[in-house]
């Protein structure tokens, strides 16, 4: 049976929705910062997901009145968590919550307004049993607007409950 007639909702070029993304990270709106995931090669270390920037989002009421700009922090999160996806999806991760250790290298370089179409790239350096880290790219059309090596943790079982 292919992924098409097992779910009559699959579109041509999504690897996963935002629903199956929200059954892997426990991010929801108005926080859930990836929409979906358009490529995962587990192979190659690598993931990559978008987010459509729109002119509704909560942050742009003040960030800033008269021009909208995606604060920087929410795109390095947004890349976080198209990692955190790519982490759910490997073998004894599933139920398992990262958090940041640190942001190296972090740069912006483009403004992302409302209308821009986020992509978020993940190369994953390094994936251990309670640490990873990898380099993350988010462009809009093709043009860089922030990139940062991210590092994450994942606490001991029970740690965050």
């Amino acid at each position: 049976m292919t992924d098409r007639a097992a779910n009559p909702l699959a579109r041509e070029g999504i690897v996963l929705s935002t629903a199956e993304i929200e059954q892997l990270i426990p991010h929801r709106w108005p926080f859930l910062l990836v929409d979906r995931i358009v490529e995962y090669a587990p192979e190659r270390g690598f993931i990559k997901g978008e987010k459509a920037v729109t002119a509704t989002e909560w942050y742009f009421q003040g960030h800033f009145p008269g021009l909208p700009v995606m604060p920087g922090v929410l795109q390095v999160e947004a890349l976080a968590q198209t990692m955190a996806v790519y982490v759910a999806r490997q073998e004894g991760f599933g139920d398992r919550i990262g958090l940041f250790a640190g942001i190296d290298g972090c740069r912006f370089k483009r403004v992302v307004q409302p209308g821009d179409r986020l992509t978020l790239e993940v190369t994953m350096d390094k994936l251990g049993r309670r640490f990873g880290r990898g380099s993350a790219v988010a462009s809009v059309d093709g043009e860089v607007a922030c990139e940062a090596v991210i590092s994450f943790i994942i606490p001991n079982e029970g740690a965050l409950r």
